[in-house]
């Protein structure tokens, strides 16, 4: 057992953690496994905060108002067909992205809603 005492309530936590209180729209997760990154994911991941910061959707210290935060993540089970993306709370799962289509994904999907479906290999929740 802990001596640490009773949890924050969840207003303290906020006070330290804004994103808390923040109202995102959506994540994106890339790979960063061995895999996805033997595939190019660490571009794939640059690629996203790149062009997210340019059209200022990416949530970050210098923009707490945007949209989007971007993160890498490890292995999702897709190591044969990476990179990964993963957007959420859609629960998308695309294989085989590349940095070229980075742009589609940002204008169709997290613009417009609308997933690139030939990229799309999974959904969770539909």
């Amino acid at each position: 057992m802990s001596d640490q005492g009773p949890n924050p309530t969840p207003d303290q936590d906020a006070e330290r953690a804004p994103v808390m209180a923040h109202p995102l729209q959506r994540q994106v997760f890339v790979c960063t496994g061995k895999s996805c990154a033997a595939n190019g994911s660490e571009a794939v991941l640059e690629a996203f905060k790149a062009q997210l910061i340019e059209a200022g959707l990416l949530y970050y210290k210098r923009n707490p108002d945007g949209e989007v935060q971007c993160l890498h993540c490890g292995s999702v089970g897709f190591c044969a067909i990476g990179p990964a993306v993963l957007v959420y709370p859609d629960g998308i799962w695309y294989a085989h992205v590349s940095v070229e289509d980075v742009p589609e994904i940002i204008e169709s999907h997290l613009r417009g809603g609308i997933p690139v479906e030939r990229l799309v290999r999974k959904r969770i929740g539909a």
